[in-house]
């Protein structure tokens, strides 16, 4: 994936799914048309994303650029019906009502080769769109299957990577992986002799909150399979940009004390805690993009101004001093 990125710095469209609250249709769109005037060329989607909703919006928005000049990324595993269901009470996992303002249409949870054709031809209608890039099997997951998490997998192996697999062999897309909230699933897709996935998103799992697990399991596995990985939820749901949410949900009273600290050191050096959060996920090798969610103009801004931030070592000497960064972590400066 790193050889066609235009550069580090994505965009995550699942806040455009109406994630927590609904956002106007003109407010959707000013932000990724932000996203693009700001040098943008990488989205990345879901069908699970408020039923469509992100797709569709993304795809009225880009409909006016032209398709060779950006990359994009969908998922499967989700059928969306014509169907309408109560969105409060569907079965998200650790996700609960993250989508509960989205659209309405029911979500079909299936991973078999049948689906995840269907799947890409009803996210290529929604994003106005011939073809995409690259495609991440969603969720395939303990946060939201619990014990039957690889069962699903199972469906999974000799359903859509397979499928994924012929369609990049063919040149219908570029490449495929997985789109999870956990390591497991990564860990066990790089083990099997079969398959070669080319780039997997890991959202939440390497931030300045939470990155000891991917880099003793995950990162160093997916360097020695020449697979990339695309870094989504680098602010931990929000918490590390100001909100309240870790997890997709409210932050605890620990995580809340553990982002002060963070904060009062960046204070002290004068510099954002969304940028420090921003490089920190850019500095491993193994990381081919970032990719923050926004729903606000104002917020694409912010991210550009974060990746441009200089940082001084002293900073990051100081998170290491104070145990909020891995004694091994890669960090954007060379600190003994």
């Amino acid at each position: 994936m790193r050889n066609i990125l235009q550069g580090k710095l994505g965009f995550g469209t699942a806040p455009l799914g109406n994630m927590y609250r609904n956002i106007p249709e003109e407010e959707a769109i000013a932000t990724v048309d932000a996203a693009w005037e700001s040098g943008i060329r990488y989205f990345d989607t879901a069908p699970l994303y408020g039923s469509g909703l992100a797709e569709i919006r993304l795809g009225e928005a880009l409909s006016k650029r032209s398709r060779n000049d950006y990359v994009l990324s969908t998922k499967v595993g989700r059928i969306i019906s014509d169907e309408l269901e109560d969105t409060s009470a569907r079965d998200l996992g650790e996700k609960g009502g993250l989508f509960e303002f989205g659209r309405k249409n029911k979500i079909i949870n299936d991973y078999s080769a049948d689906a995840t054709l269907r799947s890409i031809e009803q996210s290529l209608t929604r994003l106005r769109t011939d073809r995409l890039d690259f495609v991440y099997i969603h969720d395939v997951a303990q946060d939201f299957y619990g014990d039957e998490w690889l069962s699903q997998f199972e469906i999974a192996r000799t359903g859509a990577f397979r499928a994924l697999t012929r369609l990049r062999e063919e040149g219908v897309i570029k490449g495929w992986g997985l789109g999870v909230n956990r390591v497991e699933p990564i860990e066990l897709m790089l083990e099997l002799e079969e398959t070669k996935p080319d780039v997997s998103l890991l959202a939440g799992r390497y931030t300045l909150l939470d990155h000891e697990h991917s880099l003793q399991r995950v990162m160093q596995s997916a360097e020695k399979h020449n697979m990339d990985i695309v870094v989504g939820g680098p602010y931990s749901s929000g918490v590390l940009a100001g909100g309240t949410h870790f997890e997709y949900q409210q932050a605890s009273p620990e995580i809340m004390a553990r982002v002060a600290r963070i904060r009062n050191i960046a204070d002290r050096h004068h510099i954002s805690i969304k940028a420090a959060a921003l490089q920190f996920s850019l500095a491993n090798p193994a990381v081919a993009a970032v990719i923050p969610g926004a729903s606000r103009p104002e917020r694409i801004a912010e991210d550009k101004a974060a990746l441009n931030t200089i940082i001084p070592p002293a900073f990051w000497e100081e998170m290491r001093e104070q145990k909020l960064v891995a004694p091994h972590a890669p960090l954007p400066i060379n600190v003994n």
